[in-house]
């Protein structure tokens, strides 16, 4: 099945830079915004929650130099509309044979990956698995290391899940992360965002939350070897703490702290976000 938003033909382009939903097996729903068939790609990986959406702030500024792909992982954004064969065991590897799958698609061998939030555990999932698909990784919002407060919080939702709507989980879970309101927008923007996760995909992924103590353990560990940008807001107090110490220990890897700007650091502060990854993009792309 092969599904077009706008006029394609065998996923090429029609003019210098256009949008389009590319032609894709019904596995994601996606988007590519490609300028040159020979330039290197960016990819865009939301978190738990989120969409797609939340990289419109990027979209304009990446596209100038770069092809882009942003995607809905499964359950979230357009792809609830997609009947995506389930699995009995929902985890992470799932996640990234999705997106490994697009990539197929798109015929993409090798990208530079930006995520936030969850998508920052996605990408290093990749890099992990399929590591001469990365050119780098600028991992905003990065979840690496859990606090006793995030550990609570994990604790709770697993244990109410199944007798709380998920909506109430999720607006707490957003309040405690995003508390201030001079972040409100993107606060609001992630609530709106979960709203349209049903409550069956809402429980489906908060499950993996059970997969994440071993897997960060094993992520803080081991550095990968490809270059690696944090990029995380000055209040981002439940996990800049604990990136502060993985960068001190991984030489490859560097961290932006953004003045005035929380988790979702992407949307708080997009012009300073997008000058620090597109900075650290152009160091590490090859022409």
């Amino acid at each position: 099945m092969y599904i077009s938003e706008t006029f394609s033909t065998n996923c090429g382009t029609i003019d210098e830079l256009i949008t389009r939903t590319a032609c894709y097996k019904a596995v994601l729903s996606y988007k590519t915004y490609t300028k040159e068939k020979h330039s290197n790609w960016v990819c865009f990986i939301h978190g738990a929650g989120g969409s797609s959406s939340i990289w419109y702030p990027q979209i304009r500024a990446f596209s100038s130099n770069y092809n882009v792909l942003v995607l809905d992982l499964r359950g979230h954004g357009n792809s609830r509309k997609l009947k995506i064969q389930d699995v009995k065991h929902f985890n992470f590897d799932v996640i990234v044979d999705d997106i490994m799958e697009v990539l197929h698609v798109e015929k993409i061998e090798r990208a530079h990956f930006v995520g936030i939030s969850l998508g920052t555990i996605i990408i290093r999932c990749i890099a992990e698995r399929y590591p001469e698909k990365i050119q780098s990784m600028i991992l905003g919002g990065a979840v690496f290391k859990l606090s006793f407060k995030s550990n609570f919080l994990i604790k709770t939702g697993n244990l109410f899940k199944t007798v709380i709507p998920h909506m109430i989980l999720y607006r707490i879970f957003a309040n405690i992360v995003i508390p201030k309101n001079a972040f409100s927008r993107s606060r609001i923007f992630f609530i709106r965002e979960a709203k349209k996760v049903y409550h069956r995909e809402f429980k489906k992924w908060f499950s993996l939350t059970t997969q994440l103590k071993p897997l960060l353990y094993f992520f803080r560990e081991k550095e990968h070897a490809a270059p690696t940008l944090y990029i995380l807001g000055e209040h981002d107090t439940m996990f800049l703490p604990g990136i502060r110490s993985l960068v001190a220990q991984h030489k490859r890897s560097k961290l932006v702290v953004i003045e005035n700007s929380g988790h979702v650091v992407n949307i708080d502060s997009p012009q300073q976000f997008n000058q620090s990854a597109l900075a650290f993009i152009s160091e590490h792309t090859v022409v």
